[in-house]
């Protein structure tokens, strides 16, 4: 099966990437398997990590010209969000915003 590409991506904490694919799937992966690699030794820095683009036509998660994590490794081991914990999520941000936003938006 082909992957999804990618349509989003936030960070939701210093080491988890919450991303929506073009199936409108949601999927959390958790970067911390990485780390012991050297070559993603600098995502252990919560500004640097939370620091990202989307690849153009959704095909990575890319850092610098040497960090990028592929839709392919991020959609078969990303683990597939619940709605509650999408709510919980979009919750957190409703009260550090102060206002209400729409879902889809959001992620």
């Amino acid at each position: 099966m082909k992957p999804e590409r990618i349509v989003s991506a936030k960070a939701i904490d210093d080491r988890t990437l919450m991303v929506k694919f073009t199936n409108l799937e949601i999927k959390k992966y958790d970067i911390s398997k990485l780390l012991d690699n050297p070559m993603f030794a600098t995502l252990r820095n919560p500004g640097f990590f939370r620091n990202f683009k989307i690849e153009p036509g959704g095909y990575a998660v890319v850092w610098n010209e040497d960090i990028d994590i592929s839709e392919y490794e991020l959609w078969q081991n990303g683990i597939s969000c619940t709605d509650e914990e999408i709510e919980r999520y979009i919750e957190s941000l409703h009260h550090s915003l102060g206002g209400k936003h729409d879902r889809a938006r959001i992620i």
